[in-house]
Protein backbone atom coordinates (compact mmCIF):
# COMPACT_ATOMS: atom_id res chain seq x y z
CA UNK A 1 0.00 0.00 0.00
CA UNK A 2 1.36 3.69 -0.84
CA UNK A 3 1.88 5.88 1.69
CA UNK A 4 -0.58 8.76 2.09
CA UNK A 5 1.48 12.02 0.83
CA UNK A 6 2.84 14.61 3.31
CA UNK A 7 3.03 17.88 1.99
CA UNK A 8 5.77 20.20 3.52
CA UNK A 9 6.21 23.92 3.28
CA UNK A 10 9.05 25.44 5.59
CA UNK A 11 9.11 28.93 7.30
CA UNK A 12 11.09 31.52 9.74
CA UNK A 13 9.06 33.10 12.12
CA UNK A 14 8.40 35.62 9.04
CA UNK A 15 6.33 38.84 10.76
CA UNK A 16 3.86 38.84 13.84
CA UNK A 17 1.39 38.99 10.81
CA UNK A 18 2.67 36.76 8.17
CA UNK A 19 4.05 37.64 5.59
CA UNK A 20 1.99 37.08 2.02
CA UNK A 21 4.52 34.46 1.30
CA UNK A 22 3.62 32.65 3.76
CA UNK A 23 -0.02 32.80 3.13
CA UNK A 24 0.77 31.81 -0.33
CA UNK A 25 2.84 29.06 0.61
CA UNK A 26 -0.11 27.74 2.84
CA UNK A 27 -2.54 28.58 -0.16
CA UNK A 28 -0.67 26.30 -2.37
CA UNK A 29 0.03 23.44 -0.21
CA UNK A 30 -4.25 23.70 0.45
CA UNK A 31 -4.13 23.39 -3.32
CA UNK A 32 -1.74 20.13 -3.65
CA UNK A 33 -3.83 18.38 -0.97
CA UNK A 34 -7.32 18.88 -2.80
CA UNK A 35 -5.92 17.29 -5.26
CA UNK A 36 -3.82 14.32 -4.00
CA UNK A 37 -4.47 13.99 -0.33
CA UNK A 38 -2.52 13.75 2.08
CA UNK A 39 -1.27 16.06 5.43
CA UNK A 40 0.38 19.23 5.56
CA UNK A 41 3.32 20.19 7.61
CA UNK A 42 4.59 23.37 8.22
CA UNK A 43 8.21 23.19 9.25
CA UNK A 44 8.50 26.22 11.76
CA UNK A 45 12.31 27.04 11.58
CA UNK A 46 12.22 28.84 15.21
CA UNK A 47 16.14 28.00 15.54
CA UNK A 48 16.81 30.82 13.28
CA UNK A 49 18.34 34.32 14.99
CA UNK A 50 18.10 36.81 12.39
CA UNK A 51 15.59 39.03 13.79
CA UNK A 52 14.84 40.59 10.65
CA UNK A 53 12.96 37.70 9.97
CA UNK A 54 10.04 39.24 12.02
CA UNK A 55 10.20 42.56 10.35
CA UNK A 56 6.17 43.18 9.90
CA UNK A 57 5.10 45.49 6.98
CA UNK A 58 1.66 47.03 7.34
CA UNK A 59 0.49 49.28 4.57
CA UNK A 60 -2.21 52.03 6.02
CA UNK A 61 -5.47 51.42 5.35
CA UNK A 62 -6.14 54.95 3.64
CA UNK A 63 -2.70 56.64 2.62
CA UNK A 64 -1.25 53.50 1.35
CA UNK A 65 2.06 54.43 3.32
CA UNK A 66 4.09 51.00 4.31
CA UNK A 67 4.85 50.93 8.21
CA UNK A 68 8.00 48.67 8.74
CA UNK A 69 7.25 47.14 12.47
CA UNK A 70 9.09 44.55 14.05
CA UNK A 71 9.77 43.14 18.23
CA UNK A 72 11.55 44.69 20.86
CA UNK A 73 13.81 42.48 22.89
CA UNK A 74 14.88 42.45 26.78
CA UNK A 75 18.47 43.07 25.78
CA UNK A 76 21.25 43.51 22.63
CA UNK A 77 22.42 39.81 23.08
CA UNK A 78 19.16 38.02 22.43
CA UNK A 79 18.17 40.45 19.83
CA UNK A 80 21.27 39.93 17.76
CA UNK A 81 22.38 35.96 18.56
CA UNK A 82 19.42 34.22 20.66
CA UNK A 83 17.76 32.19 18.42
CA UNK A 84 13.87 33.31 17.45
CA UNK A 85 12.58 30.73 20.13
CA UNK A 86 14.60 32.14 22.91
CA UNK A 87 13.65 35.97 22.18
CA UNK A 88 11.95 37.14 24.71
CA UNK A 89 9.68 40.25 23.92
CA UNK A 90 10.25 43.90 25.81
CA UNK A 91 7.73 44.28 28.40
CA UNK A 92 5.20 46.84 27.11
CA UNK A 93 5.77 46.23 23.51
CA UNK A 94 2.50 44.09 22.53
CA UNK A 95 0.22 46.95 24.70
CA UNK A 96 2.27 49.67 22.72
CA UNK A 97 2.10 47.88 18.75
CA UNK A 98 -1.32 47.69 19.49
CA UNK A 99 -2.57 51.44 19.71
CA UNK A 100 -0.90 51.36 16.43
CA UNK A 101 -2.69 48.79 14.53
CA UNK A 102 -5.91 49.94 14.26
CA UNK A 103 -5.04 52.13 11.22
CA UNK A 104 -3.08 49.13 9.46
CA UNK A 105 -5.52 46.27 9.88
CA UNK A 106 -9.23 45.24 10.73
CA UNK A 107 -10.50 45.49 14.33
CA UNK A 108 -10.79 41.52 14.04
CA UNK A 109 -7.02 41.24 13.86
CA UNK A 110 -6.28 43.92 16.30
CA UNK A 111 -8.69 42.13 18.56
CA UNK A 112 -6.63 39.01 17.86
CA UNK A 113 -3.23 40.41 18.59
CA UNK A 114 -4.31 41.51 21.52
CA UNK A 115 -5.44 38.02 22.75
CA UNK A 116 -1.01 36.54 21.98
CA UNK A 117 -0.27 35.91 25.47
CA UNK A 118 2.99 34.67 24.41
CA UNK A 119 6.38 35.94 25.51
CA UNK A 120 8.73 34.91 22.78
CA UNK A 121 9.21 35.90 19.21
CA UNK A 122 8.84 32.32 17.55
CA UNK A 123 5.49 31.80 20.02
CA UNK A 124 4.24 35.18 19.25
CA UNK A 125 3.98 34.70 15.54
CA UNK A 126 3.17 31.20 15.84
CA UNK A 127 0.18 31.69 17.96
CA UNK A 128 -0.60 34.99 16.11
CA UNK A 129 -1.12 32.72 12.58
CA UNK A 130 -3.18 30.27 14.59
CA UNK A 131 -5.18 32.77 15.76
CA UNK A 132 -5.45 34.14 12.41
CA UNK A 133 -6.64 30.59 10.98
CA UNK A 134 -3.61 30.41 8.76
CA UNK A 135 -2.58 26.61 10.08
CA UNK A 136 -5.95 25.33 10.80
CA UNK A 137 -5.71 21.34 10.07
CA UNK A 138 -1.92 21.60 9.55
CA UNK A 139 0.79 19.77 11.57
CA UNK A 140 3.08 22.32 13.20
CA UNK A 141 6.68 21.10 12.90
CA UNK A 142 9.07 23.26 14.83
CA UNK A 143 13.32 23.30 14.42
CA UNK A 144 13.59 23.64 18.35
CA UNK A 145 12.00 20.05 19.51
CA UNK A 146 14.63 18.38 21.06
CA UNK A 147 12.76 15.28 18.73
CA UNK A 148 13.79 16.93 15.82
CA UNK A 149 17.12 17.78 16.47
CA UNK A 150 17.91 14.25 17.19
CA UNK A 151 16.21 12.73 14.28
CA UNK A 152 18.29 15.37 12.12
CA UNK A 153 21.31 13.05 12.25
CA UNK A 154 25.05 14.68 12.21
CA UNK A 155 26.05 17.65 10.28
CA UNK A 156 29.22 19.08 9.13
CA UNK A 157 28.47 22.15 8.90
CA UNK A 158 25.64 23.96 11.91
CA UNK A 159 25.14 26.35 14.26
CA UNK A 160 25.18 25.12 18.09
CA UNK A 161 23.11 26.71 21.06
CA UNK A 162 25.49 27.72 23.84
CA UNK A 163 25.58 30.67 26.63
CA UNK A 164 27.09 33.88 26.34
CA UNK A 165 26.51 36.66 28.21
CA UNK A 166 23.51 35.39 30.75
CA UNK A 167 21.76 33.80 27.40
CA UNK A 168 21.46 31.09 24.85
CA UNK A 169 22.87 32.29 21.61
CA UNK A 170 23.11 30.69 18.25
CA UNK A 171 26.50 30.26 17.12
CA UNK A 172 28.09 28.60 14.09
CA UNK A 173 30.24 26.01 13.93
CA UNK A 174 34.06 26.10 13.72
CA UNK A 175 37.06 24.10 14.55
CA UNK A 176 38.11 27.27 16.66
CA UNK A 177 34.88 26.78 18.34
CA UNK A 178 31.73 28.55 18.29
CA UNK A 179 31.42 32.19 16.29
CA UNK A 180 28.89 35.10 16.31
CA UNK A 181 28.83 37.08 13.63
CA UNK A 182 29.30 41.07 14.81
CA UNK A 183 28.83 42.45 10.98
CA UNK A 184 30.82 42.61 7.69
CA UNK A 185 34.18 40.30 7.86
CA UNK A 186 33.74 40.74 11.98
CA UNK A 187 33.08 37.36 14.01
CA UNK A 188 33.54 36.84 18.08
CA UNK A 189 34.93 33.28 19.02
CA UNK A 190 33.72 31.70 21.87
CA UNK A 191 35.04 29.35 23.62
CA UNK A 192 35.24 25.75 22.55
CA UNK A 193 32.16 23.83 24.50
CA UNK A 194 31.07 20.35 24.82
CA UNK A 195 26.99 20.39 23.20
CA UNK A 196 25.08 17.69 22.51
CA UNK A 197 22.73 16.73 19.29
CA UNK A 198 19.70 18.63 21.05
CA UNK A 199 21.64 22.00 20.63
CA UNK A 200 22.72 21.60 16.93
CA UNK A 201 20.75 22.96 13.77
CA UNK A 202 21.65 23.50 9.81
CA UNK A 203 22.80 25.90 7.95
CA UNK A 204 20.89 27.28 5.52
CA UNK A 205 22.75 24.68 2.51
CA UNK A 206 22.61 21.92 5.09
CA UNK A 207 19.03 22.57 6.27
CA UNK A 208 16.82 20.21 3.49
CA UNK A 209 18.22 16.60 4.43
CA UNK A 210 18.29 17.58 8.46
CA UNK A 211 14.44 18.50 8.01
CA UNK A 212 13.40 15.53 6.08
CA UNK A 213 14.80 13.66 8.78
CA UNK A 214 12.55 14.31 10.71
CA UNK A 215 9.27 14.90 8.23
CA UNK A 216 9.47 12.49 5.85
CA UNK A 217 7.51 14.42 3.19
CA UNK A 218 6.73 13.29 -0.55
CA UNK A 219 6.03 16.99 -1.37
CA UNK A 220 8.02 20.21 -0.67
CA UNK A 221 6.69 23.38 -1.26
CA UNK A 222 9.67 26.07 -2.43
CA UNK A 223 9.33 29.65 -2.28
CA UNK A 224 11.07 31.87 -4.95
CA UNK A 225 14.41 32.57 -2.38
CA UNK A 226 14.28 28.67 -1.54
CA UNK A 227 14.80 27.70 -5.38
CA UNK A 228 18.42 29.43 -5.48
CA UNK A 229 19.58 27.33 -3.34
CA UNK A 230 17.72 24.18 -2.37
CA UNK A 231 19.58 20.95 -2.75
CA UNK A 232 17.54 18.97 -4.17
CA UNK A 233 19.94 16.19 -5.07
CA UNK A 234 20.14 15.79 -1.03
CA UNK A 235 16.90 14.63 -1.23
CA UNK A 236 15.83 12.60 -4.64
CA UNK A 237 12.42 11.24 -2.81
CA UNK A 238 10.92 14.64 -2.95
CA UNK A 239 8.72 16.56 -5.11
CA UNK A 240 9.28 20.29 -5.33
CA UNK A 241 6.67 22.53 -6.28
CA UNK A 242 6.90 26.45 -6.53
CA UNK A 243 4.87 28.32 -4.35
CA UNK A 244 1.82 30.06 -5.96
CA UNK A 245 2.87 33.54 -7.07
CA UNK A 246 1.22 36.53 -4.78
CA UNK A 247 2.07 40.72 -5.32
CA UNK A 248 3.81 42.34 -2.81
CA UNK A 249 5.14 38.81 -1.18
CA UNK A 250 6.97 40.61 1.87
CA UNK A 251 4.19 42.53 2.99
CA UNK A 252 1.94 41.40 5.99
CA UNK A 253 -0.66 39.51 5.57
CA UNK A 254 -4.14 40.07 7.30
Amino acid sequence: MTAAPVICFGQQPCGFFPRRFLFAKCATARRLQSEIGGEIVYFFHDSDHDARETQTLLRHRKTGEVLPLNFAFENKVQRKWSPLFLKRIAAGWSANTARQLGAYVEDRWVDAFKRVTATTAADFCLEMYQQMGLLEGIRVVRSSDPKVRRAGGPLTDFFVDVPYAGEVVRARWSEAGPRLHEGGESYLTLPRVDFAREQVTPTRDTRLRWMQAAVHCTHYIAGAGEQAYLRKEDAPEITFVNRDPIDRSDEAYH
